[in-house]
């Protein structure tokens, strides 16, 4: 008994395997759907169904993320739009992913676990040599970090700050390691005192919290109309932040990204983006080649070199 009951089961898994072999794909030419299984009809983002076998879609999406400068909500109103305005213009679904921290956020960029990220100009400077990104578009204005102490204060040089409390972002933030770019000698260098926004900066110093800040000029020049600072130190111009793609996107894919995002028709999904950034009605085409060496200031962070 036992011998034709395991002879059954032998045919009937031959019989199965011989029919999902020969059984086309659904959605290719020839396919049956079996009796009693409902149809499922895939869509792009904005609605429109995809076209008969188009299977862009069913493939793992493509990963849309930023540092976690805002909450996971707020990240999802800024970039979500964004990344659905992407999956409708190259035909293939683009995902906003929030990283959580900045350490998941390093770790899963310097694995390639992202396709597009907006970011610093060191950032983008940084996958572009190491991890085959190439830049797409950036926020049009030019940066110039500006090292600031009260008028009257015993600080004159940078190399006065030694030792001294410094409100500024923390590290990997471009502006304090433009700042940190002058101390070589670890023991020397200025205590970084992790303040969150240029108007607490500004005000760190002001209060004595700090003995001096890091901030953009612009940010200066509005919290600051009648010069009760001392500019220590003043950055050359150097690009803005910008979104860059990797390999995973083609030349054609990038290339249609690129167009999308400097036409009218981005103004609505990229407004809450541009509002918060400040990039003004719209963002500016950019080069792999405006970006070169700014990487450079990454090389004393850990886990990049």
């Amino acid at each position: 008994m036992m011998p034709r009951i395991g002879m059954f089961f032998s045919t009937l898994a031959i019989v199965a395997t011989a029919f999902l072999i020969d059984t086309p794909a659904r959605g290719e030419p020839g396919a049956q759907r079996p009796a009693g299984v409902l149809k499922t009809t895939y869509a792009r983002p904005d609605g429109t169904p995809l076209p008969a076998g188009n299977r862009a879609y069913l493939e793992p999406p493509l990963v849309l993320s930023a540092p976690p400068r805002e909450t996971a909500e707020d990240g999802k109103s800024i970039y979500q739009p964004v990344a659905e305005y992407l999956s409708t213009v190259i035909g293939r679904r683009v995902v906003y992913q929030h990283p959580g921290s900045w350490g998941l956020y390093r770790t899963t960029m310097l694995r390639g676990g992202y396709d597009l990220v907006f970011d610093g100009p060191h950032f983008n400077s940084y996958r572009i040599e190491k991890l085959n990104h190439n830049v797409l578009v950036r926020i049009p204005a030019i940066h110039e970090f500006v090292v600031i102490a009260r008028q009257g204060s015993e600080f004159r040089h940078m190399s006065d700050l030694a030792g001294r409390r410094i409100c500024t972002h923390a590290p990997p933030n471009l502006g304090t390691l433009v700042l940190l770019s002058h101390f070589e000698n670890p023991a020397r260098q200025p205590v970084i005192r992790d303040t969150t926004g240029w108007n607490e900066i500004f005000t760190g110093v002001t209060s004595g919290r700090c003995d001096a800040g890091v901030m953009p000029l612009t940010n200066l020049k509005q919290f600051d109309p009648s010069n009760r600072m001392t500019v220590l130190f003043k950055s050359k111009p150097m690009l803005n932040q910008a979104l860059s793609a990797g390999p995973r996107l083609s030349s054609v894919e990038q290339n249609k990204i690129s167009a999308a995002l400097l036409s009218p028709e981005a103004a609505g999904p990229t407004a809450r983006l541009r509002a918060e950034y400040k990039v003004g009605p719209s963002f500016a085409a950019a080069t792999n080649r405006q970006y070169e060496g700014l990487s450079n200031y990454l090389r004393n962070e850990w886990g990049y070199y």
